[in-house]
């Protein structure tokens, strides 16, 4: 799935993806990566 609304989008996921030129660069629960501060800062723009 992907979706512009990152954030409703992670709150409902079991499991999430990063990709990053067509890579896996992170995974995880969407609260894992809601809480990584990396994630939040190059990706969600938090």
């Amino acid at each position: 799935l992907v979706e512009q609304n990152v954030h409703h989008t992670l709150a409902m996921c079991d499991r999430a993806y990063v990709l990053e030129n067509g890579r896996i660069v992170l995974t995880g629960s969407g609260h894992e990566l809601m809480a990584n501060p990396h994630v939040r800062e190059a990706y969600l723009g938090l």
